[in-house]
Formats: C-alpha cells, sequence, structure tokens
C-alpha cells in the first residue's frame, strides 16, 4: 500500500549499509591521497560523499531514520566551519522535505480513516503534498466549511519502520558522535525510541495541539493552528502560510531573524508555563515566520513592524508559526524550578549553593565528589546567553562550546563525564540544545535574559519576582495552562 520500505530486512540492508560505505570512503579517500591530492581537498570530497549518502538515505526510509536526520540537524552549528559545510545542504533537506508517498497510498488511507466518502469533508484537495516528514506528510485543502486546512497523513507501517530503524541505528551510534560533537548520540536514540507511540498517536498530537491553539488564541506574537478533526492516522488543521524557518536561516534579514529568534525561546520557555507542555521538536522545520497582523487579524504583509518603529520587537512585528506536536513533554507545573535556581545560583557565583542543588535534584551521584568551583566553571560558559542583556548566537560560540565540552584532554570534558542527567530532564535538556542549535543557525541576538525571568521559576528571586517584569508570569500562566488540559478537541 505504501513506497515507505517496509520489510525490517529491507530496511535493515539499508542502513547497515551505512557503515561500510563510511570505511569504502575512507579507503577511497586514502587512495587519493596516495596518487597525490592535498589531504584537505580528498577530506572536503569524502565528507561531501558522506553526507551525501548518510542523509539521502535517511531522507529516503522517512520512519526512524528520518527522525534522527532531522534531530541531528539542528546541530551543525557545533561543527568546525571545514566539516559543517558539506553536510549543511543535505542537513537542511530533511528539515522541509522527504520523497512521498503516491497519491493512490495517500486516497487509500484516507477512505480507510474517514470513509469511501472523503472527498464529500473537502471541497479541495491537492494530491500532491506540500511538506513531507518522518512519519507523515501535509497536503493543502479546504474543508467543507471554506476553511483553508492542512491534511496530514500518517504512512502505512510508520511505527513498524520507526522502532525498526532506531533499532539498527542505535548499534552504530559510535559512528555518528562526529556529527555532534561532545554529544553521545545513543540516549538520543533511546529517547527517540521510548517516544514512538507518542508520535503515532493522532489523538494525543491532537490535544496538544488544541490545548495551544485556546492558549495562545489572542496571542500577539505566537499562531497555532486550530484543529479542525482527527481520527486514527489522519489529522487535519487550520492551514497557515509563512516563510519557513529554513529559509529565514538561508537568507532572512537581520531584523527577521532576530525576530524569529526571540518568538522561538520566548513560545517554548512560555509554553510550558501556560499549558503544562513542552513542544519537544524544535528543528527549523516546525516553524514559519508569519508577516504582521492588523487590529483586525488580517495580515497586512507590512514588514517594517520591526525595526525603528518597534525597537523592542514585542508588537506589531513578524509572528510565529508553530507546527506538529507529535512530540511534548507534560510539565503540569512548567519547567522545574530546580533549573531556574540553578541558573541563578550559577550567575550569583554561588558555588556552593549550585553544588549542594545538582547533588540534591540528582545531577551528581553520591558516589562522586566534585569540586563546587570546578561545576561552576563547566557550567558559567554554558549560560554566557542568560548573563547579557542581549546575546548574539553564533556557529562559532556553539563550535567553542562543544570543543571545550568534547576535548578528551579538558577539565569540562572530563567532568562533563561525571555529571549525571536524571531521566526526567532529558528531553528538556535535547529541547535546550536543540533550541541553542537553531538560534545560532540564525545567527539570532536575543534577549534570553527576558524571557527566563518571565518564564522560568526560580530564576529571579522573591524580591525580584514582586518587582515586576511588565509581563505575565510563569505563575499566572501556569494556573491557565492547566486549566486548558481537558480542552476537547474541536470535530
Amino acid at each position: 500500500m505504501s513506497d515507505l520500505p517496509r520489510k525490517a530486512v529491507t530496511r535493515t540492508a539499508k542502513l547497515a549499509a551505512l557503515p561500510l560505505g563510511f570505511a569504502g570512503r575512507a579507503t577511497w579517500g586514502l587512495g587519493k591521497r596516495i596518487g597525490g591530492k592535498s589531504a584537505e581537498l580528498v577530506a572536503r570530497e569524502v565528507q561531501q560523499r558522506t553526507a551525501d549518502q548518510l542523509f539521502k538515505v535517511l531522507g529516503e526510509l522517512k520512519g526512524g531514520a528520518m527522525k534522527l536526520g532531522q534531530a541531528l540537524s539542528v546541530f551543525e552549528s557545533a561543527l568546525p566551519e571545514d566539516v559543517a559545510g558539506p553536510y549543511r545542504a543535505a542537513l537542511t533537506k530533511l528539515q522541509e522535505a522527504a520523497p512521498p508517498m503516491p497519491t493512490h497510498t495517500v486516497h487509500g488511507v484516507l477512505a480507510e480513516r474517514l470513509g469511501e466518502d472523503w472527498r464529500e469533508l473537502f471541497t479541495e484537495f491537492d494530491d500532491r503534498p506540500s511538506a513531507a516528514a518522518s512519519i507523515g506528510q501535509v497536503h493543502r485543502a479546504v474543508w467543507h466549511d471554506g476553511r483553508e486546512v492542512a491534511v496530514k497523513v500518517q504512512y502505512p507501517g510508520a511505527g513498524e519502520a520507526l522502532l525498526s530503524d532506531l533499532t539498527q541505528l542505535s548499534r552504530f551510534a559510535r559512528l555518528l558522535g562526529p556529527l555532534v560533537p561532545g554529544m553521545d548520540i545513543k540516549p538520543l536514540i533511546t529517547e527517540l525510541r521510548d517516544r514512538v507511540s507518542e508520535e503515532l498517536d493522532y489523538e494525543l498530537e491532537a490535544r496538544a495541539q488544541q490545548e495551544h491553539a485556546v492558549e495562545f488564541e489572542d496571542d500577539p506574537d505566537v499562531v497555532i493552528p486550530v484543529v479542525v478533526h482527527q481520527s486514527e492516522q489522519v489529522l487535519v488543521t487550520e492551514w497557515i502560510d509563512g516563510v519557513p524557518l529554513s529559509e529565514v536561516i538561508a537568507d532572512g534579514t537581520t531584523e527577521q531573524r532576530d525576530r524569529a529568534g526571540q518568538l522561538l525561546a520566548r513560545f517554548l520557555f512560555s509554553g510550558p508555563a501556560r499549558t503544562g507542555l513542552l513542544h519537544a521538536d524544535p528543528h527549523p522545520g516546525n516553524f514559519r515566520l508569519l508577516p504582521p497582523a492588523d487590529v483586525t487579524g488580517a495580515v497586512t504583509g507590512d514588514v517594517t513592524g520591526v525595526g525603528e518603529s518597534d525597537p523592542d520587537g514585542t508588537s506589531g512585528g513578524w509572528r510565529l508559526g508553530v507546527l506538529d506536536f507529535g512530540t511534548v513533554d507534560r510539565l503540569p507545573g512548567g519547567l522545574p524550578q530546580t533549573i531556574g535556581d540553578a541558573l541563578r545560583m550559577t550567575l550569583d557565583g554561588d558555588a556552593d549553593g549550585v553544588y549542594s542543588m545538582l547533588r540534591e535534584a540528582g545531577f551528581v551521584k553520591e558516589s562522586i565528589d566534585l569540586e563546587p568551583d570546578a561545576v561552576l566553571d563547566y557550567l558559567l560558559p554554558i549560560i554566557e546567553p542568560a548573563q547579557a542583556d542581549a546575546f548574539t548566537f553564533t556557529r562559532s560560540w556553539l563550535r567553542s562550546q562543544a570543543a571545550r565540552i568534547a576535548d578528551p584532554r579538558s577539565p569540562a570534558h572530563q567532568l562533563g563525564k561525571q555529571l549525571n542527567l536524571p531521566p526526567s530532564y532529558l528531553l528538556i535538556h535535547r529541547v535546550t540544545l536543540s533550541t541553542i542549535g537553531v538560534l545560532c543557525q540564525l545567527g539570532a541576538t536575543v534577549r534570553l535574559r527576558d524571557e527566563l525571568e518571565s518564564w522560568l521559576p526560580g530564576f529571579l528571586l522573591d524580591h525580584e519576582d514582586e518587582e515586576g517584569t511588565g509581563q505575565d508570569g510563569p505563575e499566572s500562566g501556569a494556573d491557565e495552562g492547566s486549566a486548558q488540559e481537558s480542552a476537547a478537541v474541536e470535530v
């Protein structure tokens, strides 16, 4: 019924060929060097061939293979520029597109899940997919009431493919290590596997998206498409137009990059406080930059809302459209206060307080003794963006952090290996790293501290909280978010 390679033996063979391909290219490169080509030129050719094969296979297989590719794509900023260059184009492709399902397969799923008369639900339906991702693809259509909608159709056999791919990929995760310096790929693959069932459940996704849509309905900065209809393997939501964040990364103006970065940070930090949910798939393919709207909500097309007329970027500017709520972290009380307390203490230079808190929360195992000052030295460079009024995220900054932690000779590397990440923080950690990766791809200047002060419990001392920041804080947002947990999906 589908062109998705579903047989485990077929998918396993394709993935198993990747390590052999890596070894073959190394031998090919050695031959070229013996033949007289420079080491630098040969290295670049090997990297390009590696990127082409790796991401061609991951994209063709969709499923867990492509899911891993998308998760890795936000970290390309951490690679040295001479290594990242050949990979960047191939990585970006995974953020927006994958080979589509045949039309007859799409129609078959719609008939099975919406009924043989499914066409009566739409006045128009475009058979050409507008986007294709790891477990499903999206078609543009017009609902029977005249609304433009996005119809997300899940690939048949997607669950089987996800588990098969991720199991196979975990077997040679070590070979993917150089793609993300300082990061162990195997726990990432394990975490992706643990969330397969949630990602496949469109009812859970619809509920999470609708809770966000209700909460952000009147938000001037963030647009969440309303859920129109949901059934097994099919999800229909309102359509939103906008510039994909991957295009902003490639060709956006400074104002667009900064605006997108600020809104991305604001959405991801405010979401848990306002809805009790953390959007846990922050790669550029899931975000759009939308033109400003006038007071009636109509798109004006005027892009002058950011700049001199709006120096703080808080009103009238470009808006952030958010898609794909298939992976969320459920945080009924918002982000853990431990994170805010630890960040504040680190910025205050309170080494003993930070160390005591991390030990109590399980970040430092009881069997390990560390020097509090060493822990502080390890953390301070990482949270540098929170020290400044505005911080410019760059690839060079992220590379320096990755190199510092990845170098086996450095104290930071040794200390990092001794720290322990409790399971409840795994997804928060990945989302934070991914968000930083996207901000560095954007090269955005972001007032990150403003968002932390507004939305991260514990980041402000009590007396600072009482002074207020001019924005709704996490306490009131958390109450509103909890009220939305019972929001029904509109059908």
